[in-house]
């Protein structure tokens, strides 16, 4: 892509130097390797010889031996003034192009980023034709790159003018190209999360968390990985409610590319309205468990106690619950029960009936019992609710092995007598 700077008098001819003086110094210019020797011999010759024929060599000599000292405020002001000659000369095209990320980190300049725009656009527009100097077969291996830094810095640009979808496209192409570049997949994710749209910060934060996972030449340095694993955990805890599935977004994101199909993370409100609607649904279709969990609920929390005072005398509604001891166990006075609610606990007791006649015979331990009572007393802690509740308000008693009474003995006849 250099080939521009090359023997300039067998490509133009016509051209001719001042003297041989001109020419030597031109020689010895070409001929030096070393940047900051060549770069005094360049100004040597602009001194020596303010005009000559060969301009345009010397300023593409100017802006290589620039590139060299990677000195890039030079290297761009070096490819305007030959851009302003040859608006499509492809070496100041380049070089403003690869500059314009790291002069524009320097010096945030409206002017920096238009140059680098306008350089993109050119080497784009004329990217199926090999620049002067280069073959048709050395430009087909440089092509891809060259375009790739296109499309990134007209994403750069784009980005550091806050136009979002913009660079989102540019940056679409780039990773389409190029799939593993932790950079861009990091930009990538700045800017859609900037759009502000909830619909799309889940992609947004996958491109985070691709750019974490990213290894090798195209990965972020260390720190900078740290950083993005840091920044996207923090970011899908607040959006998700918790770090749950966190592990499965980072898992998504090393085996794929972009977003695969069907990819989501449903956000904290999503969740809350959906265990909302559960809550209400069940609450529906099991009536008493719903009951007795707000119940235990309410007295359980601060203003227990004071609840309970209005409570206490009064009738519940119908109750369901499970047996876990029957006192005594024949004929019993007390039940304890297991009351079920959404938690499915059936193995500790929290309710305890009383009856004032004992009930007939006995029921197995785990069997359903359903009642309505009237609150007598209560315990926090343990949490214990003690109801009295009459025989005909309690359901799925069944009285079963209930010893049967003694048959009486037959009494002996008496003996006869004569």
């Amino acid at each position: 892509m250099f080939g521009q700077a090359a023997a300039p008098a067998s490509a133009q001819p016509q051209k001719n130097w001042k003297d041989r003086a001109e020419f030597d110094l031109y020689d010895s210019i070409t001929k030096d390797t070393t940047p900051k020797t060549r770069l005094e011999k360049l100004q040597q010759w602009e001194k020596a010889y303010p005009t000559t024929e060969f301009i345009k060599e010397r300023r593409t000599l100017y802006l290589t031996t620039y590139v060299a000292l990677n000195d890039g405020k030079n290297v761009v002001e070096e490819a305007k003034q030959i851009l302003a000659d040859d608006p499509k000369d492809f070496t100041a095209l380049y070089y403003t192009m690869l500059f314009t990320q790291g002069l524009y980190a320097a010096n945030q300049s409206p002017e920096i980023l238009d140059g680098g725009e306008k350089a993109a656009k050119a080497i784009l527009e004329g990217i199926d034709t090999p620049p002067a100097g280069v073959t048709a077969e050395q430009w087909a291996k440089l092509r891809p790159d060259i375009e790739l830094l296109a499309h990134v810095n007209l994403g750069f640009v784009a980005m550091q003018r806050k136009n979002w979808d913009a660079a989102e496209a540019e940056f679409q192409k780039v990773l389409m190209m190029s799939p593993n570049n932790a950079q861009v997949d990091y930009w990538m994710g700045t800017v859609i999360a900037s759009e502000k749209k909830i619909d799309k910060l889940p992609a947004a934060m996958f491109y985070f968390a691709r750019s974490a996972t990213i290894q090798g030449q195209t990965a972020l340095t260390p720190d900078a990985q740290k950083t993005a694993l840091t920044y996207v955990q923090k970011q899908y805890k607040n959006f998700h409610g918790s770090d749950e599935g966190f592990n499965d977004l980072l898992a998504a994101a090393k085996a794929n590319p972009a977003p695969p199909a069907g990819f989501a993370i449903k956000n904290a409100n999503e969740i809350a309205q959906a265990s909302a609607a559960n809550e209400e649904e069940y609450n529906k279709a099991h009536p008493s468990e719903a009951l007795w969990a707000n119940l235990k609920m309410t007295l359980t929390g601060a203003g227990g106690a004071d609840y309970f005072m209005m409570m206490k005398g009064t009738m519940v509604p119908l109750l369901k619950g499970k047996v876990i001891k029957l006192e005594p166990a024949v004929k019993p006075k007390t039940i304890l029960l297991a009351m079920e609610d959404k938690s499915n606990n059936t193995t500790t007791a929290d309710a305890t009936l009383k009856f004032e006649m004992p009930l007939a015979g006995k029921v197995d331990e785990g069997t359903e019992l359903t009642f309505e009572g009237v609150a007598d007393s209560y315990t926090a802690s343990p949490f214990m609710v003690v109801f009295t509740v009459d025989k005909d308000s309690l359901h799925g008693w069944t009285g079963k092995n209930e010893p049967a009474a003694p048959r009486p003995r037959p009494r002996p006849k008496p003996a006869a007598t004569n």
